[in-house]
């Protein structure tokens, strides 16, 4: 039987669907417009490579998997052993309509018959340095929300042992947390659960620091010192967002308009229309949250300084009533002129309104 497969695929492509998971990876090999074979196997890159390179040596060889929770370490070692790779973003795998049937071997078999047809779309994969380099940034996002996760649980400490009737209401600086103890008086057991809370968060305190630090070096070096500066320049926009933003952007030249950049941030407007009825309705929100939330923040600072964007969020909310939709529509020009001016390496310039 392995003879007669390898006489099948010998000289010709192999599409590969391979689906991942923690423990192992299902693969379906496609040639010719039918299976080949079927195989389960450990997460293990070695022997992903010996079955490749061993069981069809004189093929072309192209594998495709989902992004997910792997990343693309798994893309980055196909490549480098000389075998084609495609990652294909999960949600826009296309499947039969009337499919109720979802398992490893299904979706693996799908990748691969989506592959040899050529029905799938090309996940950007960054290169490894940027990739590492954008880790700082989601670190700190990271350790932000443990931070304000910490800061709930004192919180509820508080309310829990009916300790905050003497402590101000309403949003405390981080200084009002590092100085609780001197302020209230705790039984030894107390004491000892709020001073680990606070020790917990002080921690995280000086490590948002570091990672703030590594980040203002980061804005600094060369291969992303023209993108800060040129993102600065906009309205509302600082060094931490403007890094932040290019680290998770990456090369803004694969973007060939600005709707395309709207809908990989999530702020393009979901659509189901049929025959004469257009239905529009939300955003999409695809993509990351934390960049469209960097984008809202920098949009509320902006439609004060220009003069355009202020007309643009009162034309929106006049239309719609709404102030969400309205800082949206802002917060979607902000992207396409961000996106403009580091593709015409021209500083930001304040509209005017005739």
């Amino acid at each position: 039987m392995r003879k007669m497969q390898e006489y099948v695929v010998r000289g010709k492509r192999v599409f590969v669907g391979l689906e991942d998971s923690k423990q192992t990876w299902k693969l379906c090999v496609r040639s010719g417009g039918m299976i080949v074979q079927e195989v389960s196997m450990p997460t293990n890159i070695v022997g992903l490579l010996a079955y490749l390179q061993g069981r069809y040596p004189e093929c072309r060889i192209q594998v495709m998997y989902e992004s997910g929770f792997q990343g693309f370490w798994l893309y980055d070692a196909l490549v480098a052993a000389g075998i084609g790779c495609v990652v294909t973003p999960a949600h826009t795998v296309s499947q039969e309509k009337v499919s109720r049937v979802k398992t490893d071997k299904t979706d693996a078999r799908r990748l691969a018959k989506n592959l040899e047809s050529g029905d799938y779309r090309v996940c950007h994969v960054p290169p490894v340095k940027e990739r590492e380099d954008r880790q700082v940034s989601r670190a700190l996002q990271q350790v932000h929300r443990d931070i304000v996760r910490t800061k709930n649980r004192i919180r509820k400490f508080l309310d829990f042992h009916g300790l905050n009737g003497d402590l101000p209401v309403g949003k405390w600086g981080d200084g009002r947390y590092m100085q609780l103890e001197e302020h209230l008086t705790l039984g030894p057991s107390l004491r000892v659960s709020l001073g680990a809370l606070v020790t917990v968060l002080q921690c995280l305190r000086q490590v948002r620091a570091q990672l703030h630090a590594e980040l203002k070096l980061l804005s600094k070096q060369e291969a992303y010192c023209r993108q800060v500066a040129l993102k600065q320049s906009c309205p509302g926009i600082g060094w931490l967002t403007a890094i932040r933003l290019t680290l998770e952007w990456g090369d803004i030249g694969r973007f060939t308009d600005e709707k395309k950049l709207a809908s990989f941030v999530g702020l393009a407007v979901s659509e189901h229309s049929s025959g004469e009825t257009t239905h529009r309705g939300h955003i999409t929100k695809q993509g990351s949250r934390q960049v469209r939330g960097w984008l809202i923040q920098c949009a509320w600072r902006a439609v004060s300084r220009d003069p355009v964007l202020g007309e643009k969020y009162r034309a929106v909310w006049g239309r719609s009533g709404s102030k969400k939709k309205a800082i949206v529509a802002v917060a979607r020009k902000l992207a396409g002129r961000l996106r403009a001016i580091e593709l015409t390496a021209r500083p930001y310039q304040l509209g005017t309104i005739r």
